[in-house]
């Protein structure tokens, strides 16, 4: 099976799993991205820890899922935010003010939105949770 975008099925998997009320998800094709996006969300008190684990076809990792996502998807095009920006984008992915992250990868890494506001920077957006 070929894929386009491993960071939207990542995200899919767990909307799934936290749809259904499950305890973990599994996580097949691996990158830092991905692994960045969990780190943010495990921060954010979205998701729980994750385990990376390699078996005769190939990594994947296991992840626990703490049931406090509402919804998560990747955001597509990625295109480029500016600073003033954010605002917009909070109306657009956010449900209200001030509740649930974006995710933006910036020059100085990836990051929430929040983030990037307190250190004026701009970046392309990469997805959002709630």
């Amino acid at each position: 099976m070929s894929m386009n975008d491993t960071l939207a099925m990542a995200l899919s998997v767990i909307q799934n799993a936290e749809l259904l009320g499950k305890r973990e998800c599994h996580i097949r094709h691996v990158s830092k991205v991905i692994k960045n996006v969990l780190d943010i969300l495990r921060q954010n008190l979205y998701v729980g820890d994750y385990t990376e684990i390699k078996d005769g076809q190939g990594t994947y990792l296991r992840l626990n899922l703490l049931g406090n996502i509402n919804r998560c998807n990747a955001i597509k095009p990625r295109s480029a935010v500016q600073l003033h920006n954010y605002e917009k984008l909070e109306k657009r992915f956010l449900p209200a003010k001030d509740f649930g992250i974006i995710i933006v990868s910036t020059s100085r890494g990836m990051m929430t939105h929040k983030e990037a506001k307190e250190q004026g920077l701009g970046g392309r957006v990469l997805s959002y949770c709630y």
